[in-house]
């Protein structure tokens, strides 16, 4: 994975991935808090309902208390005429003390929308007697009504007050949504059981405190019902689920206990938040019924600019991935590519300079360091060169007092024999010979040294004229190839020497030159002695003369001498000067058997004299 994925998976692990799941935390547990703060908030209102409406209920009870205690209820039981006792009917004046009082509470009491009581005592018609009429509603015979378990439990209750909510007794009460107050009337002075006020209020009240009622804010989605313990829901102040199963309308399944209740399901399909909160003293529970949708819209308002926060991050991230991080890490790739450039081998690279930030800082001590480092390698190449070519001086030295002293000598031999045409002739050639040797260039054509070659061999034809021949076979269209000097004549040398030694036959060397893969070819054949693979390990290259090189190969002290001249002094200098010149892919190569001749061939690369050839640009 490159620079600039590792910064952009670094962004993503350490910036977006953090921040979004640390959002959905923090969206999760507002979520919470929010039904947690609004649970409470939800059981102190219905608390305060449920307050509301036991005033309400209390203070009919007061009213039905004061009845009872000014003998009101049980005049109108006790009278001759029972259809005359009807308050709204009756002339103020009619009425007595206690009568009027009773009449001026009721009217000052306007939730009452109809009362009735029922006669222990009468019959017929008379069993029934109206306190309140109520038009277009027709009361449930005492007898049915005896039957009930409604008045069983009124019985039970011994006067006090049952209310009845709307639609719990629809035969009673009617069908309107109106609660009903049943109570037992008893003669104060004997407490008997004389009859039952049936007494029913309008919603005025309850309507008023539903509707004055908000939990939250206005723009909350709320409705709050009455619900009976079997699940009946009794009063909704909006007339639409009036006398309904309540669990028909929610998916989750849950008993009306007492105290509070409040968890998150679905009522009517929609999302909502159940509140429940049992009335003490009653059988129904109040129900606030709260769209969740609306209870969290500054939530979900919330959630929806963190997305959009989030996707502009992403955003952010990937345009700074795309334009600011491509410039750094593309800096660096750049770099990187120049860098391996240079690895390849080309110090004359640099990388363009723009702008003025730390990549152009970088960029320019990358210029810097080339530049010194090209710097050094100049200083190197000089000093190298200077090196090289104080070896080849020393290399050249070996082979000048090696073959003059060896001419010299043949010469000597001449003169004693006062063979002097002959020595006239030798000294001619070894006059050209050291013309070209002492001359201040390490590199010759090769016409040049094939003809130095040639005043070798004449010479030593003079010597042994009776030992070898030699035939050169080199194309016309090499001769003006370059060559360092003294290239072949150490090299034949070496065969006439060490090949031809002890030999009971003509010796014949053989030297020729071709082209091959833009290589020059020079090869020097003798049939002569031969060589062992011994001897032949011998011929290394760049080594000393100490003889250590023998010792680790052969595992044995060379002989005093000897050795060290088998190894050919000529043949290791030449090498060592071809190494030293075109490197290490040019030299000398050798096959020889004993008994079967020798073979050196020499390669070096083809150029022109003068010309910067291909084997010095890559020592360079």
């Amino acid at each position: 994975m490159n620079l600039r994925y590792k910064l952009f998976t670094a962004f993503l692990g350490l910036i977006i991935i953090p921040l979004f799941i640390l959002g959905m935390i923090m969206f999760f547990v507002t979520y919470n808090s929010i039904e947690k703060k609004y649970s409470q908030q939800s059981e102190y209102s219905l608390k305060a309902i449920s307050y509301s409406i036991s005033s309400v209920f209390k203070d009919m009870d007061n009213v039905t208390d004061n009845g009872i205690a000014t003998s009101v209820f049980h005049m109108a039981l006790s009278a001759d005429d029972p259809f005359t006792q009807d308050l709204t009917d009756a002339e103020q004046l009619s009425l007595n003390a206690s009568q009027r009082n009773f009449r001026s509470l009721l009217y000052n009491h306007p939730s009452i929308s109809y009362a009735f009581l029922y006669n222990f005592n009468g019959k017929g018609s008379s069993e029934i007697v109206s306190i309140f009429n109520k038009e277009n509603f027709r009361t449930l015979p005492y007898d049915k009504f005896k039957g009930s378990e409604l008045y069983q439990e009124v019985m039970k209750l011994n006067g006090v007050p049952k209310w009845i909510a709307p639609h719990e007794y629809p035969e009673l009460t009617g069908t309107e949504a109106v609660f009903t107050q049943i109570r037992l009337v008893k003669e104060l002075s004997f407490f008997q059981n004389i009859g039952i006020l049936v007494v029913q209020i309008k919603n005025w009240e309850f309507e008023s405190i539903f509707r004055n009622l908000k939990i939250g804010d206005s723009d909350q989605k709320v409705s709050f019902m009455l619900v009976n313990d079997d699940g009946m829901i009794l009063f909704d102040p909006d007339r639409k689920l009036d006398g309904q199963d309540f669990h028909s309308f929610t998916a989750k399944n849950f008993t009306f206990q007492k105290g509070f209740q409040s968890f998150r399901t679905e009522f009517d399909g929609e999302k909502s938040i159940l509140s429940v909160y049992h009335l003490k003293d009653y059988p129904w529970s109040l129900v606030s019924i709260t769209s969740w949708d609306s209870l969290s819209r500054e939530v979900t308002v919330f959630a929806r600019w963190f997305v959009v926060v989030i996707f502009l991050c992403l955003l952010g991230a990937v345009i700074f991935n795309l334009f600011f991080m491509n410039r750094i890490t593309g800096g660096i790739a750049v770099i990187v590519r120049f860098m391996r450039r240079v690895e390849d081998g080309d110090l004359t690279t640099r990388v363009e300079e723009k702008g003025s930030d730390e990549m152009t800082l970088l960029a320019r001590g990358f210029n810097d360091l080339m530049d010194k480092i090209n710097s050094l390698f100049n200083r190197v190449h000089v000093e190298q060169h200077r090196k090289n070519q104080a070896e080849m001086r020393v290399l050249q030295a070996q082979i000048k007092p090696h073959f003059l002293f060896n001419t010299l000598e043949s010469i000597n031999v001449l003169a004693v024999q006062n063979e002097g045409r002959k020595v006239s002739e030798m000294v001619y050639r070894l006059a050209s010979i050291l013309r070209i040797s002492i001359q201040d260039r390490d590199e010759i054509t090769l016409d040049e040294e094939v003809t130095h070659l040639r005043n070798y061999l004449d010479i030593q034809k003079f010597r042994f004229e009776d030992i070898f021949d030699y035939e050169i076979d080199i194309p016309q269209e090499l001769l003006g190839c370059g060559v360092l000097k003294l290239t072949l004549q150490p090299l034949v040398e070496n065969s006439i020497q060490h090949g031809f030694e002890g030999i009971e036959y003509k010796g014949m060397v053989s030297v020729k030159g071709w082209e091959e893969r833009g290589n020059l070819i020079l090869q020097i054949k003798d049939n002569g002695i031969g060589m062992s693979s011994a001897q032949l390990s011998m011929f290394q290259y760049m080594v000393s003369e100490s003889g250590e090189a023998a010792e680790s190969i052969t595992g044995n002290k060379p002989e005093h001498g000897i050795h060290l001249e088998r190894r050919g002094l000529g043949v290791r200098s030449v090498a060592d000067r071809i190494r030293i010149e075109y490197g290490d892919r040019y030299g000398i190569f050798i096959c020889a058997s004993p008994g079967e001749g020798t073979i050196i061939q020499c390669v070096i690369p083809k150029y022109g004299q003068g010309e910067d050839h291909y084997a010095k640009g890559i020592i360079g």
